[in-house]
């Protein structure tokens, strides 16, 4: 764990959560409950608190991508955004208590929002999407304040701005619903220009609350099969994602254990 990490959980007291470490990160054994805690505090003290979330397709990119590797590191903490890091974490003799999926923080965000009247920022996706995502929370979640909102289609020049935007838009909660890595990078470039407390990727959530995608049934989800279904419903741009990334995972995953294996007593 670096020392930020290290200073980040000791500011908002999560202490007691200890990190496993898995494929060279120091993952937090730590439940939904606890995170959403951390993530409260955070914005009670005005620490940042950026989730860096590794799933099999994260960790099997950021072997190819030094750059998303770095972005990523740069992280406050790290949760297991996977059931295929879950079951690794058990197979390494490292468990982690679940899975932490991105889009259910997200959903548990904005029900903290909703309760405290936390302001959230919006970013990312088609415009028609993130403008549907704006009319769903502000209708599932009345309390929340949406201070903002922005499509994730921009050119590379415009980034500061919309970094500055975001920092006068004075939000408690930002959400960057752009894939990877580009949204890593984008958040480890202008995470302190800012100036938001809890930084989330959602990745593809937008397109789920908007209507525009299914998410998997709760039974495919357990069995680590959610990437099938989603290959399922966009074959052509999860394919590779998926299947690829998913059998790449499955080798690293058989290496670290032979190398647990011949570690010398």
């Amino acid at each position: 764990m670096s020392q930020r990490q290290l200073e980040t959980l000791q500011q908002l007291g999560g202490e007691g959560i200890e990190p496993r470490s898995l494929f060279g990160y120091p993952v937090l054994a730590a439940t939904m409950g606890q995170i959403v805690d951390l993530a409260e505090r955070a914005i009670e003290k005005r620490v940042r608190f950026m989730t860096g979330q590794i799933s099999a397709a994260m960790v099997v990119r950021m072997q190819r991508d030094g750059e998303l590797r770095r972005s990523v590191e740069g992280s406050d903490v790290f949760i297991a955004d996977g059931q295929g890091v879950v079951l690794a974490s058990k197979l390494f003799g490292r468990p982690l208590p679940e899975r932490i999926a991105g889009i259910d923080l997200m959903h548990k965000l904005m029900e903290l929002a909703d309760r405290r009247r936390f302001r959230v920022y919006l970013f990312g996706a088609e415009e028609k999407v993130v403008t549907r995502v704006v009319e769903r929370f502000k209708a599932d979640y009345p309390g929340a304040v949406i201070a903002g909102h922005r499509n994730g289609y921009y050119k590379p020049e415009e980034e500061p701005g919309i970094a500055a935007a975001i920092r006068d838009a004075k939000a408690d909660i930002l959400f960057v619903a752009i894939t990877t890595p580009k949204k890593e990078n984008f958040l480890a470039r202008y995470a302190e220009l800012m100036q938001v407390p809890v930084l989330h990727g959602v990745g593809g959530s937008f397109d789920v609350v908007a209507g525009k995608v299914k998410r998997a049934p709760l039974w495919v989800q357990k069995i680590s099969m959610e990437w099938v279904y989603r290959i399922i419903q966009e074959p052509k741009r999860m394919f590779r994602r998926g299947a690829v990334s998913n059998t790449l995972f499955v080798g690293l995953v058989a290496w670290e254990l032979a190398a647990e294996l011949l570690k010398p007593e």
